[in-house]
């Protein structure tokens, strides 16, 4: 059986790593002080960091069936009712990197939130394992993931967001996450997926009943879709699959592929980071955002 039938394909470009100067990245030891997670892999030295000035940051706890849920948060200080965007994380947690995408976020005028919905399994940035960490996420039904997402929203309307401008933006399983709630979600205006899987294994259907590709005709929103050419797990031709999907359930959606970036393409603390589809991918989604008026 093959790598990619084995696990979700979401998680192939993240085992297969090239050999790399130490030089360009940070030690163990520096990585977890500045709150990055080490179960991805080596930490660039020079990740992008993104400051708090102009915005109200911090944790909450969002009330859930089964405890709070700790989420970060940032959104421009003074703003009355800024549209609501979720940060869909990676399968790591918690961490810096998805914390400054937070922020980045803000400064485009949103209330953005991003939930720590692994909670239950534990603090996954503390996992340096990746071995040890797949069991775990993979075990996230998708009926819970979607019922804290929902959570999250109604506590950002307690907030003073502004649930009727309701975004949904993520990366790699964090990507798959952002289909899965805009099927189940008609209140999202719009989504957009980086690297998110689109085929499930077979072996997770009691907990994620139908992939991104059958849940097609279901979307209630429409989707940008961010994708690597050299991605190992996710290859053009099954986003050209989602793509025909979508169509001919008549379904809007729009796609890109950026040449020669792989999985991680837009993580910048991972040395899969390319920085010109990074950027491209953080304008294309922002116009994304602003065409189906979630970002003003």
């Amino acid at each position: 059986m093959s790598t990619r039938e084995q696990v979700p394909s979401d998680i192939v470009g993240l085992v297969r790593r090239a050999r790399l100067s130490r030089r360009r990245f940070m030690t163990a030891s520096a990585a977890a002080a500045a709150g990055y997670t080490l179960a991805a892999g080596p930490v660039r030295a020079n990740p992008i960091v993104t400051a708090s000035t102009g915005l109200d940051t911090g944790t909450a706890q969002v009330q859930t069936t089964e405890g709070d849920m700790p989420v970060y948060f940032a959104k421009p200080a003074g703003v009355a009712n800024p549209p609501v965007v979720l940060v869909a994380m990676e399968v790591f947690g918690l961490h810096e990197y998805i914390k400054d995408v937070t922020r980045r976020l803000a400064k485009l005028g949103a209330f953005a939130i991003a939930p720590d919905y692994y909670f239950r399994q534990g603090d996954l940035t503390k996992i340096t394992e990746i071995q040890k960490l797949m069991p775990l996420v993979n075990s996230k039904a998708d009926a819970e993931l979607i019922a804290d997402l929902d959570a999250t929203v109604a506590w950002a309307k307690t907030q003073g967001g502004d649930i009727s401008r309701l975004g949904i933006m993520g990366f790699c399983r964090g990507g798959r996450t952002v289909w899965v709630y805009c099927a189940a979600n008609r209140s999202v205006k719009a989504g957009v997926s980086f690297y998110g899987s689109l085929v499930d294994p077979d072996t997770q259907k009691s907990l994620w009943p139908k992939s991104p590709i059958e849940l097609a005709p279901y979307m209630k929103a429409p989707v940008l879709g961010l994708y690597g050419e050299a991605d190992q797990g996710i290859p053009p031709a099954q986003v050209e699959t989602m793509k025909a999907a979508l169509a001919a359930a008549g379904k809007t959606a729009e796609f890109k592929i950026y040449p020669g970036a792989p999985h991680g393409f837009h993580a910048d603390y991972r040395p899969s980071y390319n920085a010109d589809a990074a950027r491209d991918a953080w304008e294309q989604m922002h116009a994304w955002f602003k065409r189906w008026s979630v970002l003003p």
